[in-house]
């Protein structure tokens, strides 16, 4: 059934910022959102369907609140736009302060980290929202990068008081107490990927001094049993080489305003084949519990040099081909 609203923004340019230049906003919610935007003055009339026009204009309330809010100069870029307009239009209502959470800045370097897809955007937004967030998919879909970014961004803005990296140190097929040097040196090269994000986002000098005074802490997996993590932001990093037992008990050192954010591959398993990945469990188990989010890339969500997502999809379609 076909319906008509109209919105009617008073300030001219506060109507111009909503539109857009040469009106790219309204182009880019009508293509998401299948309605049709006809500017008249200082009026948008929005028609298409009931529940499709109704969802267009609650965008634009919040565009236009979001826009007032934060002064004359502000523009919604093409991302944010599509983002929002593609959340409304699968009936996710967001609010005019949760769009600042669309992009990370880490205030002691002004480093601000852009989501590149919806998905990761989504993901951004689970991990504000939610005390647990599983992300699982491919490499190079920014699950590691953009928890390290979020977990500075709240260290930062005291909402944590430190950031707890861990990985399982399992690819070897050696005990930790096999490899050479003191705890550190043992665990380092597992937690590689964790360092490139912190390098890429804060100065090597920084780094090191946050980890000196143990803000930011390296947790080897096999260390954290029977602590309790208390305005702890904590990473587990390839989480598809937990075993249960290993998941279950990370999962229980959450404490009091703390976060944890688990990513893994499900499709890079290196656990011996009588093991059943924690991650897997974990995935089955949890899936009914309120309080934790799960977040799922696909290769279109990968950023790295394009041909990576390629090199996952025919690896994929192989392995599909020989079961």
């Amino acid at each position: 059934m076909k319906a008509s609203s109209c919105f009617e923004i008073d300030d001219a340019s506060l109507y111009r910022r909503v539109c857009g230049y040469m009106d790219r906003n309204l182009k880019t919610i009508e293509s998401e959102m299948e309605v049709r935007i006809i500017p008249r003055g200082n009026t948008l009339i929005v028609s298409g369907s009931s529940k499709a026009s109704g969802a267009a204009i609650r965008l634009l309330h919040v565009i236009s609140d979001y826009l007032h809010e934060n002064g004359t100069k502000k523009e919604l870029d093409d991302f944010d736009v599509r983002y929002l307009a593609r959340s409304f239009a699968r009936g996710k209502e967001i609010k005019a302060s949760d769009i600042n959470r669309f992009k990370i800045v880490i205030s002691e370097t002004g480093r601000v980290v852009v989501p590149r897809t919806t998905n990761q955007a989504d993901y951004i937004s689970l991990i504000h929202e939610y005390p647990i967030t599983f992300a699982i998919g491919p490499a190079g879909t920014g699950k590691t990068y953009l928890a390290v970014a979020v977990g500075l961004h709240m260290l930062f803005r005291g909402k944590v008081e430190r950031i707890v990296l861990s990985r399982p140190a399992v690819e070897a097929g050696e005990n930790l107490g096999f490899l050479p040097g003191d705890l550190i040196q043992k665990i380092n090269p597992y937690l590689r990927p964790l360092y490139d994000a912190l390098f890429d986002l804060l100065s090597f000098e920084r780094v090191s001094s946050l980890i000196e005074k143990g803000i930011i802490e390296i947790a080897p997996l096999a260390y954290m049993r029977g602590r309790t993590l208390n305005r702890a932001y904590i990473i587990l990093d390839e989480a598809q080489n937990t075993t249960t037992s290993q998941m279950k008990m990370f999962l229980t050192r959450l404490g009091n305003d703390a976060k944890i954010v688990i990513s893994g591959d499900v499709t890079q398993i290196d656990l011996d084949k009588t093991s059943k990945s924690g991650l897997l469990q974990a995935l089955e188990v949890l899936r009914d519990v309120k309080e934790i989010a799960f977040m799922e890339f696909t290769t279109e969500d990968i950023c790295r040099h394009p041909v990576v997502e390629k090199i996952v999809a025919a690896y994929n379609k192989y392995e599909a081909k020989c079961e």
